[in-house]
């Protein structure tokens, strides 16, 4: 793993609706994003993933139970974790290349306008 750049964790969250949060870490924070049905395998395949607020840095190694009553209450496990090299980062556009233990390769992130203002469409890109 290359330790200067930046680091993403894909967190698999069994909260009261089971999914998956992305996070990659951006100026001093997570930025992050719950994706219901997990980061794509196949190139082409989208997922939703739908923008949440920015985590600070600890989560990246969080795992653990969040107490029934608080936000995001459930058992939270770590499903990836590495560091990605940046290709494009836009208001619109995320242009990503993974290297973590299970996800590795390029990934894109596009707002998906037509659904909202923080939907976002995950999908495996050709290298």
């Amino acid at each position: 793993m290359n330790e200067s750049l930046p680091r993403f964790v894909l967190h698999d969250h069994a909260a009261k609706h089971h999914h998956f949060d992305l996070r990659l870490e951006r100026n001093g924070v997570l930025k992050s994003w719950a994706v219901p049905k997990g980061l794509p395998e196949v190139t082409g395949e989208r997922r939703l993933a739908i923008a949440v607020e920015d985590h600070e840095l600890s989560y990246i190694t969080f795992e653990g139970v969040i107490p029934e009553g608080e936000y995001g209450a459930g058992t939270v496990s770590i499903a990836d974790h590495g560091t990605y090299e940046p290709l494009a980062w836009g208001e619109d556009r995320i242009e990503v290349v993974f290297h973590g233990g299970r996800f590795t390769g390029r990934y894109v992130l596009v707002r998906f306008k037509k659904a909202g203002e923080k939907e976002w469409l995950v999908m495996k890109s050709k290298a």
